[in-house]
């Protein structure tokens, strides 16, 4: 009885499926080109996708941490399943808002539940350092240091070094994946001017 009230009248069923058919189309045709199932992965290359964030990704690639750790085991919760997929959605959401609207940030900041993980990764990767008892022994501050602060407060140039700006990661005159493809960041104008410089 219910379906019966949700479908149209005849004459208006070709302008309801060509709408519907629209807004499907549109739909896949944004998730494809928003490379939305990538966000899906832990491929650290993801956050290249908006190119705000290549300073981060750069300082992370040049750190010691691109050894051990992807941008997801330090930014997403990994207590579970479906936290880290709740909270990937949520951010991603955000994110894809501002980057839309075009209000991404000029610098890049944590909020609040962004702090938390990252503070609760640090600790469930250095769990040993943080629980250390020969620390504790010789550093009279380690227990206050280890509940009561965030890591980053001591640790702060891991592993996005101290500024977090084009000049802290070198030039950038690389080849950076980018939707999935690799993409020189060096343009024309500027090769064919150290060209001409060298001739």
């Amino acid at each position: 009885m219910m379906l019966k009230k949700l479908i149209p009248p005849k004459k208006w069923q070709p302008v309801v499926i060509a709408l519907l058919g629209a807004i499907v189309g549109l739909t896949l045709y944004i998730a494809k080109t928003a490379r939305v199932t990538s966000y899906l992965s832990d491929d650290p290359e993801t956050c290249v996708n908006c190119h705000v964030m290549t300073p981060q990704f750069e300082s992370w690639k040049h750190s010691s941490h691109r050894e051990v750790a992807t941008c997801n085991d330090c930014h997403v919760p990994q207590d579970n399943v479906v936290s880290k997929y709740a909270f990937k959605a949520k951010d991603g959401l955000y994110h894809s808002y501002m980057y839309t609207m075009r209000m991404e940030p000029q610098v890049i900041k944590m909020h609040q539940p962004g702090r938390e993980t990252v503070q609760a990764n640090c600790v469930r990767c250095h769990n040993d350092q943080v629980k250390d008892a020969k620390m504790t022994s010789w550093v009279p501050s380690h227990s206050h240091d280890r509940t009561d602060r965030a890591c980053w407060e001591c640790h702060r140039e891991v592993p996005h070094g101290r500024v977090k700006s084009l000049s802290s990661v070198g030039y950038q005159i690389q080849n950076l994946p980018v939707q999935g493809e690799k993409k020189d960041v060096v343009p024309t104008w500027l090769k064919e001017a150290l060209k001409n410089k060298k001739n």
